[in-house]
């Protein structure tokens, strides 16, 4: 008896959604995925986290994603739920149906977890996937622990000379002890207004502007609402300039895109409803328009804030372009990758269109792994 032909494409568990407050943010994510992954390379298994944790099972639907300012998109609890191989030998992949029955799904090549924030992006979920012996697109423990939290990426660029806005971290049982002395610190280090960031949120989820101690107070508690830490930063007169980066192949050099630029109105800054809700609030501008000397000096910045965090797979890198030279803003190991994000976008502008992003993650994961 002649057995079928086994399905020559490699498996691609697309995990996204998860506990954090980019829920929304990281199904529209995936919704470009599943609309321009290659499906004559890959077959697509997509396991959506509802905000409670929930591992289901999905549709492969890139509409049913999409995003749309008046109804974000989100994993729905449709009763489905995913096991997980049971030991690092094995990788089979199996779902138990809301009727209770189960049957294998595949066995996986590699997970591509487009999540963003906490219990995602932070190492948490790379961890499970390390224990379990699954290869992974994107940073690992080490790298996605230190991108994720602002206070340790500063802390570490700067330990290695790169520059970074000055600033102070304030803990939840700090501000709870005496806010009249963090308030104190703040205005004695620096001028006003001063920007407040939770330390381990993206998509400027918790994000203020404070221009006076009342505001300050204010942003404060918005930020701690969203984590335990914040970070208070001085304000940087700049432009806001981002790149992407993407590991080299066989152990070389990381690649820098060409450089974007996020233009918003005077007085504003880039808060989430305009990256995400209100298309009139911002311009992302690629290429940007900088000198050669300037670029070639992004390009070598990025490239060394990306290994300093121990970075695999990709991430994206946030400057101000201020009068003394480039300051690193931030690091994304799992930027936004809708086909209109600056991620994707960059890469564009260098010459390799959005499948061929997807496909050279997919390559970087396996060869991690290797």
């Amino acid at each position: 008896m002649i057995e079928p032909d086994r399905d020559p494409r490699l498996v691609v568990v697309v995990l996204f959604g998860g506990r954090s407050s980019e829920h929304s943010i990281s199904c529209a994510t995936a919704g470009g995925v599943l609309a321009a992954i290659d499906r004559e390379k890959y077959r697509v298994i997509p396991v959506g986290i509802t905000t409670d944790g929930a591992f289901t099972l999905q549709s492969d639907d890139a509409a049913a994603f999409a995003l749309d300012s008046a109804h974000l998109p989100t994993v729905h609890d449709n009763g489905t739920r995913i096991l997980w191989p049971d030991s690092a030998s094995s990788r089979t992949l199996t779902v138990v149906e809301a009727d209770g029955t189960r049957h294998p799904l595949a066995e996986i090549d590699i997970v591509f977890p487009i999540l963003h924030g906490r219990f995602g992006e932070d190492g948490t979920l790379q961890g499970m996937l390390e224990l379990l012996g699954l290869p992974y697109v994107g940073a690992g423990v080490l790298g996605s622990a230190v991108g994720m939290d602002k206070h340790f990426t500063k802390t570490v660029l700067q330990h290695s000379a790169i520059d970074v806005a000055p600033w102070i971290c304030v803990t939840t049982t700090a501000w709870r002890t005496d806010r009249d002395a963090v308030v104190a610190r703040v205005e004695e280090q620096f001028d006003w207004p001063v920007f407040v960031k939770p330390a381990r949120a993206g998509s400027s989820v918790g994000v203020s502007k404070a221009a006076d101690a009342a505001s300050l107070r204010t942003a404060i508690d918005a930020g701690l609402a969203e984590d335990t830490k914040v970070l208070i930063e001085t304000a940087l007169v700049g432009r806001e300039i981002e790149c992407a980066v993407l590991a080299g192949r066989d152990g070389g050099p990381p690649r820098v895109s060409v450089a974007g630029e996020i233009v918003t109105p005077s007085g504003t800054f880039y808060d989430f409803d305009a990256k995400y809700l209100d298309p009139d609030a911002a311009s992302l501008v690629c290429p940007a328009e900088l000198t050669d000397a300037q670029v070639a000096k992004m390009q070598e910045l990025a490239s060394l804030a990306f290994l300093a965090i121990d970075g695999t797979g990709l991430a994206r890198v946030d400057f101000f372009l201020t009068e003394t030279g480039f300051v690193v803003n931030e690091l994304n190991t799992m930027p936004g990758f809708t086909p209109i994000s600056m991620f994707p976008k960059c890469w564009l502008a260098s010459g390799l269109s959005y499948p061929q992003l997807i496909d050279e993650l997919i390559t970087l994961g396996l060869e991690t792994a290797r």
